[in-house]
């Protein structure tokens, strides 16, 4: 059996996701890289669990076609990515 997870744990927990996706929001384009750190530092916190998962899988997508849905010359057929989009670009 495990100790139970304390709220340092926990902190923890969260610095390391933080961390991860911050690195993760390192992109080719410094444009990218400035939104997606805003988007990172002022919304995500906020953001329900569905948002959260659309975002990482934003952060996987390559950047030609990321940098095409910010400009609004693609949409992503998936609701979740749209939503988690335009909340991006409203915060550039």
């Amino acid at each position: 059996m495990s100790p139970p997870e304390t709220d340092i744990d926990s902190e923890a927990g969260v610095g390391r996701e933080r961390a991860r996706l911050r690195w993760r929001c390192r992109r080719g384009m410094k444009e990218l890289d400035l939104v997606l750190l805003r988007y990172l530092e002022q919304d995500y916190d906020a953001a329900s669990p569905a948002d959260r998962a659309a975002f990482a899988r934003i952060l996987d997508l390559q950047d030609p076609e990321l940098f095409g849905y910010l400009v609004g010359r693609a949409v992503p057929t998936d609701d979740t990515l749209r939503h988690v989009l335009a909340r991006i670009r409203h915060d550039r």
